[in-house]
């Protein structure tokens, strides 16, 4: 595997900043990027390990939506207990299905995993035990949205998981901005000067769209899953579960 690089994209002032994209530039220091950025991420993708030991049903597939890198399919390889599995792990970026590959290549494991550049809008879910969307739903168009959960949901067997882990919108502006101040502050504990954070934030903001809690659940339920129920919060980054 190669080293991590440290994310420096956004240290020195833009004379535009063009909107943030999942390009080569970002791919080389991307888990520096999220380190500093997401709290709470090592824990979410533990966490969807263990997840992936309880839920994957022998003979079924698992399905990693915007796997960037691999972390989430990685996680779950190291953790399926059950035979004769497959994980698919789908990302439009090219940069990042071809980085993906070979961080997956790099470690042996015992469930088959195939990596593909598409668009998980039009990817085919059949015989599905298990669904990762980590930090990707944010990046989808919000009027497809519930379209790809209630897919999701008629690809998944009965008992079948769903994990989905965004960054929050508050319906409250006060906690809205309270969470925010406090990721900023995380960000800046990390490293993130008061440049890179704004012009971060510029860059994202005509690309990712965040939702609130409510309607993350009012699309569960619309979709047709049975149980849903948030499993970990920090600031304004989330991880949910659904299940069929």
């Amino acid at each position: 595997m190669t080293s991590t690089k440290a994310d420096l994209i956004y240290s020195s002032p833009h004379s535009k900043i063009k909107d943030f994209s999942f390009d080569a530039q970002v791919v080389e220091v991307f888990p520096d990027m999220i380190k500093r950025s997401v709290p709470g991420y090592s824990t979410i993708i533990e966490t969807i390990g263990y997840l992936s030991n309880n839920y994957v049903r022998d003979n079924t597939n698992i399905y990693d939506l915007g796997c960037s890198l691999g972390a989430a399919t990685l996680a779950m390889r190291q953790n399926i207990i059950a035979k004769n599995c497959q994980i698919v792990g789908i990302d439009n970026s090219s940069a990042m299905v071809d980085r993906c590959k070979m961080h997956i290549n790099a470690f042996k494991g015992a469930t088959p995993c195939t990596i593909i550049k598409g668009d998980i809008l039009e990817t085919k879910l059949e015989n599905v035990s298990m669904v990762v969307l980590n930090f990707t739903l944010q990046f989808i168009d919000k009027e497809k949205r519930q379209q790809l959960l209630t897919k999701i949901a008629n690809g998944l067997n009965k008992g079948g998981i769903l994990v989905l882990s965004e960054k929050m919108s508050h319906q409250d502006e006060q906690c809205h901005q309270l969470l925010t101040d406090l990721h900023h502050d995380f960000k800046r504990a990390n490293g993130y000067s008061d440049l890179e954070i704004a012009q971060k934030r510029t860059a994202l903001e005509q690309v990712m769209k965040p939702d609130s809690l409510e309607t993350h659940f009012n699309r569960f339920e619309q979709a047709g899953f049975s149980h849903a129920s948030t499993w970990f919060q920090c600031f304004n980054f989330v991880s949910m579960v659904a299940i069929k």
